[in-house]
C-alpha cells in the first residue's frame, strides 16, 4: 500500500501545480472542443476519490457535500468557481491524504461494496478502489495536460 499512497501523493502534487501556474480565469476556461476545465477536472478527482473510498466503504469522507455534488461523474461546470472554492479545492487536494492514510492504517475500511466503473475496472476492495483511484487521477491529469495547450494558446 506505501507505493499505492506515494503514486497518490504524487499525483496530488501534480495537480496543485496547476494552482501555481494558471490564474483563476485559465482554470475555469472551457477551450473549444472541451466539456469542462482545468479546475472541475481537480474538483473532480476530489469527489471521485471521496466515492470510491469512502461512499464504497459505506463511511463519512473528508469532503464538503456542495463539492462531492458538484464534481461528481455526470456533472460539468455550470459557472465559473470563485477564488474561495478554488481555494476549498487547493486545500482539499492535499488535507484528503492523510486522514485517508489513517483511517486505512487504522482498519476503517471494513466492507466494501462491489462495482464495476464505466470504464469496466472492477471493484472488489479497497485495495482496488486505491488502484482505481490512482489510475482515474492519471487519466484526468492527461485531460488537464490538453487542456492547458489551449489555455496557453489564448
Amino acid at each position: 500500500m506505501e507505493s499505492l499512497f506515494r503514486a497518490w501523493k504524487t499525483s496530488r502534487m501534480a495537480y496543485l501545480k496547476f494552482f501555481e501556474n494558471y490564474s483563476l480565469e485559465q482554470l475555469n476556461r472551457i477551450p473549444d472542443g472541451f466539456s469542462n476545465n482545468l479546475i472541475w477536472n481537480i474538483g473532480h478527482i476530489i469527489a471521485t476519490q471521496h466515492k470510491l473510498i469512502y461512499i464504497g466503504s459505506e463511511l463519512e469522507g473528508h469532503i464538503p457535500d456542495q463539492i462531492f455534488n458538484s464534481y461528481q461523474s455526470g456533472t460539468r461546470p455550470s459557472a465559473a468557481v470563485s477564488q474561495q472554492e478554488a481555494d476549498l479545492l487547493k486545500r482539499l487536494l492535499l488535507d484528503q491524504i492523510e486522514p485517508t492514510i489513517r483511517d486505512f492504517n487504522n482498519k476503517k475500511f471494513v466492507t466494501y461494496q462491489k462495482r464495476t466503473t464505466g470504464t469496466g475496472f472492477h471493484l472488489t476492495s479497497i485495495y482496488d478502489a486505491f488502484e482505481w483511484n490512482n489510475f482515474h487521477e492519471g487519466l484526468h491529469l492527461g485531460y488537464m495536460m490538453s487542456i492547458r495547450e489551449f489555455i496557453s494558446l489564448d
